[in-house]
């Protein structure tokens, strides 16, 4: 329930702190006093966008701020502990608007978000004012109605968790399809450059290794002879180097015998002697492995032609050429892996289809007893409302099939509300609906029905008397007064006959101090009740007569009142004992 709201520096307003009581609050005053000016500092707390042209003329900053009492919403209060915003019985939304575009917002002393804010509006207020009207006609919209109504929104959540499971599953199959064929388009050619690599299976360095041995093969006579002459020089020929070796050993050793002194030894020289023999004798070996081989020679041309010719058509070298053969089997197994995951996508989409279809065809189920119940229901408000001959009816444009490729994320039913306005009309859809007042009795006896079965505290009405006068305007202030027994009501209202019914009541004016205008709101007492109902009555010049008119409808409205409080009262006590 909105039990208090500051304004500072808000359009006209300069500053005024205004409070509200349970049932009907009513909020009256000239045309252009300021009314709507409330309704809109509140849409600021409820996460409506604020800009600059917003602050009253010659200020930098307006202010806006609320206190709820939510004692008697645990679902709110656990949906503000659960955002970190604390959880007690009042509930305190501040917002600053500045000119220079750092705005803030508060929730219970803590920064918060507009999105903070729009998700607890849900639990707070409901606006019922122009908006609304085009809320109602809006076909889309109805089916929302219908299932708040009916209690189908649980329902409705499950299936569209399924729903969206579904989509993702047609989407992603839908692109591995896209994908799948992109890739057939090229798959043979990928197969074929594959295969010719394969074919020829080329190792790493290969190219290198190949040159390497074409080129001995290409030189074997000369590696011979270079071979053949190097073993002669240290092993094979008179006085070879392994001889001279043995010789300069001999000698060394007759002058340790005499001198010892020498500072060299036998072993120094051996190990030359040792090493040079082992590569006389790898020479040795070498040139005897030394053959011409012109078929082997031939065989490394052709293979080497064969990479080169792969070399240039992948890159121009044997990494490039490696790393494409891997990249063309990578996207083999992609076309492959495609397949399997289409393959397991499809089993997984018939599964949730088929939930998607059940949870589909439960919800059209409910939804369709639902109508039934809301129908009656509006046509009790609306005969009610002065409309005695009035059908209202919940019509399936489509109802829910097996075909699940045709549901939506909110089910396989189309809906949309008609209305026949008098005895032997066809009903037509709400949106060619041509009285003002026929719409705004359908917009209340809709917010009607809904409001037993909302959890939102305080209802906001604004011009819910648009084309309405008269008795029809008294039935309408008693069905306001009715709601109030189970939400706080507020209501801005411009007919005596709605204010009559109303508990506490605000009167909104203009005042002109030191050259600027303001506006002002005051709770009147029931002597100024009378007097602003007797304004709303007679015009500018108030009478006696107009005055005894404005008591007789007090007086009428009075037992309304009483036992619509009283109801509230019966109500309250069973939700503290609950």
């Amino acid at each position: 329930m909105l039990h208090e709201l500051s304004i500072a520096n808000f359009a006209i307003i300069d500053e005024l702190h205004v409070s509200f009581d349970e049932g009907l609050n009513i909020i009256s005053g000239e045309t252009g006093a300021g009314k709507s000016i409330l309704i809109g500092a509140v849409s600021l707390l409820l996460g409506d966008r604020a800009t600059a042209d917003m602050i009253r003329t010659q200020t930098d900053t307006a202010t806006v701020e609320a206190l709820f009492n939510i004692k008697n919403n645990p679902a709110l209060q656990e949906k503000l502990a659960a955002m970190g915003f604390g959880a007690g019985e009042e509930l305190v939304i501040r917002r600053v608007i500045s000119r220079s575009g750092k705005n803030r917002a508060q929730i219970n002393g803590q920064m918060a978000t507009l999105a903070n804010l729009a998700a607890i509006s849900e639990s707070l207020i409901n606006i019922c004012g122009q908006h609304e009207h085009q809320v109602i006609l809006s076909a889309e919209n109805h089916i929302d109605i219908l299932d708040e109504f009916g209690g189908c929104l649980s329902a409705r959540r499950a299936f569209e968790a399924v729903y969206w499971r579904y989509r993702e599953l047609c989407d992603r199959m839908e692109k591995l399809e896209n994908l799948r064929r992109d890739r057939a388009e090229k798959i043979d050619l990928i197969q074929f450059q594959l295969q010719e690599i394969n074919d020829l299976n080329p190792l790493a360095n290969e190219d290198v290794l190949l040159s390497d041995e074409k080129k001995v093969l290409a030189n074997v006579q000369k590696l011979a002879d270079w071979g053949n002459r190097a073993y002669g020089l240290l092993y094979a020929d008179n006085g070879c180097i392994n001889d001279q070796l043995k010789e300069v050993l001999t000698q060394i050793k007759e002058i340790r015998k005499i001198d010892p002194g020498l500072n060299l030894q036998p072993a120094d020289v051996e190990g030359s002697y040792v090493v040079l023999q082992e590569a006389a004798l790898a020479l040795r070996d070498y040139t005897k492995k030394l053959v011409s081989d012109p078929e082997r020679q031939a065989s490394i041309d052709e293979r080497l032609d064969a990479i080169n010719r792969l070399k240039r058509k992948h890159g121009g070298t044997m990494d490039t050429l490696l790393a494409r053969k891997r990249e063309m089997e990578e996207e083999l197994k992609g076309v492959s892996g495609v397949a399997e995951e289409l393959e397991n996508l499809t089993k997984e989409k018939e599964i949730v289809a088929a939930g998607l279809r059940e949870k589909a065809l439960a919800l059209s189920t409910l939804r369709w007893r639902a109508a039934g119940l809301l129908k009656k229901a509006v046509d009790a408000e609306i005969h009610g409302l002065n409309m005695p001959h009035a059908c209202f009816f919940v019509e399936f444009l489509k109802r829910c099939s097996d075909a699940e490729n045709t549901y939506g994320p909110k089910g396989g039913d189309e809906i949309e509300f008609y209305l026949a306005a008098n005895a032997g009309e066809t009903p037509k859809p709400l949106n060619k609906i041509a009285s003002g007042g026929e719409l705004s009795r359908m917009v209340l006896a809709l917010k009607n029905v809904l409001s037993r079965t909302g959890s939102v505290d305080t209802v906001v009405f604004d011009e819910v008397d648009s084309g309405i006068g008269g008795a029809t305007a008294e039935i309408v202030g008693r069905k306001l007064k009715e709601v109030s027994a189970h939400h706080q009501v507020i209501c801005i209202t411009h007919l005596p006959q709605i204010a009559s019914f109303g508990g506490p009541h605000l009167r909104v004016s203009k005042q002109v101090t030191d050259g600027r205008t303001a506006t002002v709101v005051d709770k009147i007492d029931d002597e100024q009740k009378i007097e602003e109902i007797s304004r709303m009555l007679g015009g500018v010049n108030v009478t006696e007569t107009a005055r005894d008119h404005a008591r007789a409808m007090l007086a009428a409205a009075r037992a309304v009142r009483v036992a619509v409080d009283a109801e509230r009262s019966g109500h309250a006590e069973k939700s503290a004992h609950r």
